[in-house]
This record gives structure tokens, C-alpha cells and sequence, in this order.
């Protein structure tokens, strides 16, 4: 059965009654300091004032020495011109001789707040709208800070001196790509070696239900350029005989896809089906399909968004309608980017992608493909110790079982942390929840899923204690 946050079920032992009782008491202070890391617009892109990732890494760092941790730094990688990425918090409690070590990560950036008329409220001020706390980074991932901070300072009010080391690594460029975390993690690797990593910046089932991120499609990007021209012509007078660049890049954009909507490149691989599937209605409602717009694929929703492969153009340089004239378009560029299903290699996914494009050249065009990043997916193991425990955190916090979820996005840095620290089982935990609107206007956190994430991550380092 479900339970109100604070509130202890009949046959509830003692330690996790006192555990949900104290979450419950601390909680008003987390949600103030929340508001406070809210207000610090920590845009980490570079066109942005780069002092407020300064400042919302020291915010973090006081956040942290008031939760116990006896060893608080703020570090960045440094290469042989000097620093190198935005500043990270890592906060250490050592391992007492022979004991595993839990390393705790969020971020501390932000997305940029995009235009302010798609705000209901102001992104930078904190506000409270029927039980969801609205804001810039209030659930990406200054939430996920803040599950960390609660869970140990629960732990410290109750006595729990827990025969554990911890490590906090709080980073303040995820959202540009985390460009420098391969030489951070390199450079700071005895920092940061853990048995376990909990990674808490996904997302629950929904509200009410958690859920275990136990999947994320891996990302592969590339820039294909169709040329046509040397240089514009008249379209009145060279309009007919020739198709402009637009035209023949919209022809090639269409072969990416078959009549279905299924991507129509081969040599990509799907992974199973999920076992469990996402309703379309909700689906729709959460991602704002407009009435009569068919959903693209085949096979189960949550496939087609987890386990398949999706592609997507997210941009296209061409002349703007705004700036117009009656020439042919010599060449125009779009922007490729495609999510690969777990068990897919990303450069093997590339070549395969270029390999069509270069195929499907359309009247002879000239068609130039320029590669960009690549990302590995990731599938963890759904029976290893740390996934039981975690089970069993998120099961006795919410009353109900967690969901095995996967993500279609990509967070190519657990590839990183797995490359540098093979041994560690990964845990990806998240406050958000299909409404939050990460990245988008009028992101916000539900407070009463925030508060069952702070108990199952202090229920959950108590079980990990107990090996």
C-alpha cells in the first residue's frame, strides 16, 4: 500500500519508521535549500555568465560540509594550458579499512531558461504550484543534489555511523556534454574509486510509482551536407533542369524513415522489448502530440522509445524565409541525431548512418557527412546486490514496487565511469517524473516524490551498510 510521505506503514520495523519520521521533520529545510540552489542560474553553456557555476559550486560545497562530510573540495581538471570544464563539488567520508564506498552523483548545471514568455513563472525564482516546486534545474538535477544532502543529514540526526565511506561528485557541466569528465575522472581517480555509483538523474515511472533506469539508448550525431551549385543561380532562370539543395537534402532527410515511421538505416540494432509498456494516451499527454498526429514506429510504445533506435534532424542551416531571395540554394546542411538501442557500438552505428546517406544521394548531389559525437548506450544487470537493495529502498519509501524503466535520451558519461572504474555497479535513480519538463519551460519537481527519493537513498545506504 502507498504511504503519505512521513507517514509509517502498520508493520513498518522501527529504524525505517524513525528513518521516514526524520526524512519527513528535515524536509522543509531541503525544500529551502532547494529554493536557494534554484535561484542561482548555473547556465553552464559558455554564452551565459560562467560566476554563477562558480557560485551555485560553492552553494553545493557549504551544502555538503553541513551533511557530515568531513572532506569538501571544488576541483576541476587541468590540462597543460590550465583548467579544463566548470567547477565540481567531491565530498568525502573515507571507508573505514576493508569497507565498500558509495560515490553519490548529481549536477549542478543547468539548461538555459529558453524564452521567458513559455514561463508560467519566472525560471529563476522558486515557486510552489499544487504540490510542484517550479524553476530551472528545480528537478534537473538540483533536486538530485539535494536527495543526496537529505539522505545523509537523515542519517547523521538519527546516529547512523554507517560502516561505509561516501563520496558526493556533484559536476557543473553535464548539461554541455561533460566535455572534460574522462580527464576529471582520470585525474581524480583515487577521489572517486566506489564499489557502488548511484546516479541520480533520471527519472520515476510516474507519480506515485518509481522506477529503475536499467537501460539508456546510447547517441550518435553527424552533420550531412547536400551540394548542388557553386554558387546560387536565378531559380527563373536555372529553376527546372536543377533542384535546389533544400529540395534534394528533403528528399534524402525522407529515406532515413520507412512508410511506418520505423528508421530505415541498416545495420542498426533493437534491444527486447521492455516489460512493461507506456499507455498512449498518457504518452501523448506527456510529450504534447497534437490531435491527429500518428505516432511514428512499430511494436510496444516503450520499445519504440527505449529500446529501438530514433532519428531525429535537430537543425538545418539554409536561407531563413525571413531573408529570402528567388535563387536555387547551392547547398544546405542538416543536423543528424540518432539514439542507438543498448547493445549497439556507436561508431559501428556512424558508419552505417553514413553509409546511407552517401547511398541515397539524391540526383547526384554531392553529399558530405561530418561526424560528431558519439555515446555509448548502457543496460545494467537487474539482479546484482546493489540493484536489490536499491529494490528494496524504493519498494519500503513508496510502498510499492519500482518499475524497470528505460530512458531514450543518453547519458554517455556512465560509460566514462564504468571505462574508469570497471568493478562498480551503477545504480541511475531520478526525482523527476513524466511531468517535470526537464530542459523545457516550467520544469518543475514534485515535493512529495522529492521526499520518498531522500528516505530510499538513506534506506538504501543503510542496506548497502549491511552488505
Amino acid at each position: 500500500m502507498n504511504s503519505t510521505p512521513g507517514t509509517s506503514t502498520p508493520s513498518e520495523p522501527d529504524d525505517v519508521a524513525h528513518l521516514r519520521a526524520r526524512v519527513a521533520e528535515l524536509f522543509p529545510a531541503l525544500r529551502e535549500d532547494l529554493e536557494a540552489l534554484v535561484r542561482i542560474p548555473s547556465v553552464s553553456n559558455s554564452a551565459f555568465d560562467q560566476a554563477h557555476v562558480a557560485a551555485s559550486a560553492e552553494a553545493v560545497a557549504e551544502l555538503l560540509r553541513g551533511a557530515g562530510l568531513p572532506e569538501v573540495q571544488i576541483l576541476q581538471a587541468t590540462g597543460v594550458a590550465g583548467p579544463l570544464g566548470a567547477p565540481a563539488v567531491v565530498a568525502r567520508r573515507p571507508a573505514p579499512e576493508g569497507a565498500p564506498t558509495v560515490l553519490l552523483y548529481a549536477h549542478h548545471d543547468v539548461q538555459p531558461p529558453g524564452d521567458a514568455a513559455a514561463w508560467d513563472t519566472d525560471p529563476f525564482v522558486p515557486t510552489e504550484v499544487d504540490g510542484r516546486l517550479f524553476g530551472r534545474g528545480a528537478a534537473d538535477d538540483k533536486a538530485g543534489i539535494v536527495a543526496h544532502v537529505g539522505a545523509l543529514r537523515a542519517l547523521a540526526a538519527l546516529g547512523e555511523d554507517l560502516p561505509i565511506g561516501v563520496t558526493v561528485f556533484v559536476e557543473g557541466e553535464e548539461e554541455v556534454g561533460s566535455p572534460s569528465f574522462l580527464p576529471f575522472l582520470h585525474q581524480y581517480q583515487d577521489l572517486l574509486a566506489a564499489d557502488v555509483i548511484v546516479v541520480a538523474d533520471s527519472s520515476n515511472w510516474k507519480v506515485g510509482v518509481p522506477g529503475l533506469t536499467t537501460s539508456l539508448r546510447g547517441l550518435v550525431d553527424c552533420e550531412v551536407e547536400v551540394a548542388v551549385l557553386g554558387h546560387a543561380v536565378h531559380s527563373g532562370m536555372f529553376g527546372g533542369p536543377v533542384l535546389d539543395a533544400l529540395t534534394l537534402l528533403a528528399r534524402l532527410i525522407t529515406t532515413l524513415h520507412d512508410d511506418q515511421g520505423n528508421v530505415a538505416v541498416d545495420g542498426l540494432v533493437s534491444a527486447p522489448d521492455p516489460s512493461v509498456d507506456y499507455e498512449e494516451a498518457d504518452f501523448r499527454a506527456d510529450s504534447s502530440v497534437l490531435d491527429g498526429v500518428r505516432l511514428a514506429g512499430e511494436g510496444a510504445l516503450s520499445g519504440r522509445l527505449w529500446t529501438k533506435p530514433a532519428l531525429s534532424v535537430i537543425g538545418i542551416d539554409a536561407p531563413s524565409v525571413a531573408h529570402a531571395s528567388n535563387t536555387l540554394t547551392p547547398r544546405a546542411t542538416a543536423k543528424l541525431s540518432l539514439r542507438i538501442a543498448p547493445g549497439q557500438d556507436p561508431a559501428a552505428a556512424l558508419a552505417a548512418l553514413r553509409t546511407h546517406l552517401e547511398a541515397n544521394a539524391p540526383f547526384g548531389a554531392q553529399v558530405t557527412v561530418r561526424d560528431g559525437e558519439l555515446g555509448k548506450p548502457f543496460q545494467a544487470p537487474t539482479d546484482s546486490v546493489a540493484m536489490q537493495a536499491a529494490r528494496w529502498a524504493f519498494e519500503t519509501s513508496w510502498g510499492t514496487a519500482p518499475v524497470d524503466i528505460g530512458i531514450g535520451g543518453s547519458i554517455p558519461f556512465i560509460a566514462d565511469l564504468l571505462d574508469v572504474f570497471p568493478d562498480a555497479s551503477i545504480l541511475v535513480t531520478g526525482v523527476e517524473d513524466p511531468d517535470s519538463r526537464a530542459h523545457g519551460a516550467n520544469e518543475s519537481v514534485h515535493l512529495g516524490e522529492l521526499e520518498k527519493v531522500v528516505l530510499a537513498e538513506a534506506l538504501l545506504l543503510t542496506r548497502l551498510a549491511q552488505g
